[in-house]
């Protein structure tokens, strides 16, 4: 099979996607989840006129005046009196403005004289009242459908009294490592062994993607056993993450084995560096990816090909956070035959500086990164000062 381009690698993907179906869930258990639905408000926003400090409540023209005190409002009580020529009422922060009252001037610009009458010492005040329903109206859509929740959206979602909400069901994903080599990070590797990281990685950065992982362990290097474990997570799920095997050494018969439990490989080879050997394929079940072993191409291929699917089956369109900050150092490749995906650190001086790494195996390299930088096919250099657009991880 060709070496497709990225940019074909990624339409395929996202061409193949599919939605997981819905479910409703109460607003509490909805943080990160995908809105399907609209929501409006069942209230004006705020549902009355009410004070935005705590003051006194009068009429404009009386502000020159000696005011009667008639009553105090608090929070969460109705007034009970108009205010009239020259009087005014103590009020507080979000109570009801009474009939009659223009303003509310604070209390930092009163005087209460010996009277017990009240002047204003200021020289000028806004009106401090908050009019109803000028944050929101009745009927009013507050939240869209494709909407990310957040927790303000929870708080958004109280206001207006939602206690369930309809959102996409999170894709179940398999992750599935592949190796004699590996042992579980537990146990202490012996001769020519290495620890799993790959699968607890993927399965961080499937919860970041706001989907739901199955880590099904470690397929050894045999076909059959290989099979059983693929179809296994063919049947438990939207999507099957295969991770090793997938190169071209004498045990990398993964394609072959995902061809044989009924995935159609759409594409095997992509003209990326790092991540060459990525594979995507459907079934009539879910989707599969083939992802390098080594940690660096496994992260790195999830976060452009993987989790934007991911979002996409849950209905909301993911837009990584980028910055354009300039080079704080000159950067070169050796060869330019391929698009690039450069590990950076963005210093505390706002510079990009490409965090050095040996090679797509180097985990720890990885984890000082804050971001990557794309260098398209054919281009070897990045001069300093250049301006580069950092695509946060």
């Amino acid at each position: 099979m060709e070496i497709i381009p990225f940019e074909e690698a990624y339409e395929t993907v996202m061409n193949s996607s599919f939605s997981t179906g819905t479910e409703k869930v109460s607003f509490t258990d909805s943080l990160n989840r995908v809105l399907v639905e609209d929501i409006t408000s069942d209230m004006d926003m705020p549902p009355f006129n009410k004070s935005t400090v705590d003051g006194f409540a009068c009429r404009r023209a009386d502000l020159g005046a000696e005011l009667e005190l008639i009553e105090t409002i608090s929070a969460g009580t109705s007034p009970q009196k108009s205010v009239s020529e020259n009087q005014c009422s103590k009020i507080m922060t979000g109570a009801a403005i009474p009939d009659g009252a223009e303003i509310v001037f604070m209390v930092e610009d009163s005087n209460v004289l010996p009277s017990g009458k009240v002047r204003y010492t200021g020289s000028f005040t806004k009106e401090n009242i908050s009019l109803r329903g000028e944050d929101i109206k009745y009927g009013d859509t507050v939240l869209n459908r494709g909407k990310l929740i957040n927790p303000q959206d929870i708080a958004l979602l109280a206001s207006v009294g939602r206690t369930s909400v309809t959102v996409s069901k999170l894709p179940v994903v398999a992750v599935i490592s592949s190796g004699d080599e590996l042992v579980e990070p537990s146990e202490k590797p012996g001769p020519s062994q290495i620890r799993n990281t790959n699968a607890y990685q993927l399965m961080a950065q499937i919860q970041r993607a706001g989907a739901l992982g199955k880590y099904l362990g470690i397929a050894r290097d045999d076909k059959d056993e290989t099979y059983i474990i693929i179809n296994q997570a063919i049947s438990q799920s939207d999507l099957v993450i295969l991770t090793g095997g997938v190169s071209m050494g004498d045990f990398d018969f993964n394609p072959s084995v995902l061809e044989r439990a009924g995935v159609n490989i759409l594409f095997s080879r992509v003209n990326v560096q790092p991540g060459k050997p990525t594979i995507f394929g459907v079934h009539s079940k879910a989707l599969a990816f083939g992802l390098p072993g080594n940690p660096v191409s496994s992260f790195i291929q999830f976060e452009l090909l993987v989790r934007p699917l991911l979002c996409k089956m849950m209905g909301y369109k993911w837009d990584p956070m980028t910055m354009n900050l300039p080079m704080e150092n000159s950067f070169s490749r050796r060869s330019s035959d391929r698009r690039a995906s450069i590990p950076v650190v963005i210093t505390k001086n706002g510079l990009v500086s490409p965090v050095e790494y040996h090679g797509s195996a180097h985990i720890s390299a990885l984890s000082l990164a804050t971001g990557i930088i794309t260098l398209p096919e054919g281009r070897k250099t990045i001069e300093k000062g250049e301006v580069v657009s950092v695509r946060q991880i």
